[in-house]
Formats: C-alpha cells, structure tokens, sequence
C-alpha cells in the first residue's frame, strides 16, 4: 500500500481504556470498574473518539472473561455515546496470581470464542494475527492465535455479522490474513491494528512502521497501535500519511516523559488537536463506518 498524501481522509481515533494487564498501580486514573469504564468512554467520545476498545475487569480490578461485565458496559456505551462503535478485545488480557501484578496465562481459547455470543452485541472483534510468546514483565506465555482457529473465530463473526479489525504484531501475520482473505474467511474490506511495541512483536520505529504498510493490501483500511513512549511520535507520523490512530491508557499511561495522565479523554484530545494541526478533520462515528464499510 502507497499512503495518498494528496487525499487525506479524516481521521479515525480509537481509545483503549483500560486493557487487560496493568492497573491502577500504573495509573491511578485508569478506569476498572463498568460504570468507570463508560464513562471514560463517554468522556473520550465527547473528545472526538469514534471507536470503543473494550476489555473489562472484576470487582478486584483485575482482567475477566465474564460476559456479564462485557453486557453491562456495552450497554452503558450504547445508551450514553450514541453511534459510538464497540470494539472488544478478543485477547481479553491476562491472569494475575497471588496479588502480584504478574501475568501467570492467557485466558483459554473457550473463552475467548464466546465473546461471538456476547449480549448486546458489539461492532467488532479483534482478531490476532499470528501467534507468539507475548513478554510482559518478567514472565511470558505464549498467545495461541492460529489461522486454524482465527478460521472458526472469523466464520463465526460472519455468521453474526460482526465486522473484525486485524491485530497485526509482525509483518509475517499480515500474510496470515491476506491467506484468509483468499481462502473467502475473511470476507469484504480489511481494517489492520498496526500493533508495535509489543515486546514480542515488531519494535516500534519508523522504519519498521513503513515496512509494515508497504505490505498491507490496496483498499484496506488501518491504524496504528504504539505502546509506550513512542506512541506520540509515530501516531504524529501516521496522521501525516492519511492513517488513523489508537490512544488510551491500554497503550499509555504517561502523557508525556514522567507524566503520568490524567485521563484518557485527555489523549484523545492531544489526537485531535495534532490531527486539525496536520490537516486531517475528525471522522464521526457515522462517517468512521462508511469509511471501513462496516455491516
């Protein structure tokens, strides 16, 4: 894919509020709780997000698979961000054991797969692209994503009509769903994550980044994911190429070099403003779905 630096679309922003690893001891002010995560959700959409990234916690704060925190903030996110497009995290996140903030395992693949029958129904699934050992902390497991069952996951999506976005950690797992896509899984337009940072994925550098583009398919549409301190630059990069971008707290919890946020409405907010500086207006839920064809 050659970015058109002549027709620059508007801009497409993602907020992630909470993820499914670090807590509150990162940031205090990242959200846990339901009616927190909505309303951080809220806050970031009056802001000028489009997208809602979704992973849910227990009443302890820490990451769960239970369908019934998922319904209570999809629900909260319909009813008080109208149009706003819900997005759940297929990874869902990790454990945590013996009150250490350290990750023991990933979450099965049963659970994972029932998010297709979560209620109400969210816009999109994610869909990570490749397996790999995902390192965080001093510990690792190895994150199961094969293109056996990304297959099942996908049709499964298809069937319900929920649109999917790509998670793509390396260049190789691009490849992955390009073969679904011409095995007829993966059916009409392709939204990729550019996910970079991950230790375990790509580093997150310009060059890598570039490569990384050069290899998605024409007509498709993409974001990227920076995790860390080079969220900022890199994001800054992708506005200038007619990309969009994802912020939030799952992704960063400084604002700047020893800063920590103080909400995720504040990101998206800095998006905004080096978006308008850069030239590129903000897309409106409605205009975000026409933009990735969704159902």
């Amino acid at each position: 894919m050659k970015p058109n630096l002549t027709d620059l679309k508007k801009v497409i922003i993602t907020v992630a509020t909470t993820g499914g690893l670090h807590g509150r001891e990162s940031n205090p002010a990242l959200p846990e709780q339901p009616q927190d995560i909505v309303q951080a959700m809220h806050d970031s959409f009056n802001a000028g997000a489009s997208i809602a990234h979704l992973h849910v916690r227990d009443k302890d704060g820490l990451t769960s698979a239970d369908p019934a925190i998922y319904g209570e903030v999809l629900s909260g996110i319909n009813s008080r961000c109208k149009g706003m497009i819900t997005q759940v995290g297929n990874g869902i996140g990790v454990r945590y054991i013996n009150g250490l903030h350290r990750p023991a395992e990933g979450f099965t693949q049963d659970q994972r797969m029932a998010l297709l029958d979560l209620v109400p129904r969210p816009d999109m699934l994610t869909v990570n692209a490749g397996t790999f050992h995902f390192q965080h902390k001093n510990t690792e497991f190895l994150f199961d994503n094969s293109k056996w069952w990304n297959t099942i996951f996908i049709k499964g999506c298809n069937e319900r009509k929920i649109h999917n976005e790509l998670e793509v950690y390396d260049i190789s797992h691009i490849t992955n769903m390009l073969k679904l896509r011409d095995l007829g899984v993966i059916r009409g337009p392709m939204h990729f994550s550019l996910v970079m940072g991950i230790d375990g994925g790509i580093p997150a550098s310009p060059q890598n980044l570039m490569a990384m583009i050069e290899n998605l398919p024409d007509g498709a549409t993409w974001q990227v994911v920076c995790i860390g301190k080079y969220q900022v630059p890199l994001s800054t990069m992708v506005l200038a190429m007619g990309g969009n971008i994802r912020v939030g707290f799952e992704d960063n919890v400084y604002y700047s070099p020893g800063i920590l946020a103080v909400s995720n409405a504040q990101m998206v907010e800095r998006a905004v403003r080096i978006a308008r500086e850069l030239g590129r207006e903000i897309a409106t839920p409605q205009e975000a779905r026409e933009m990735m064809e969704m159902y």
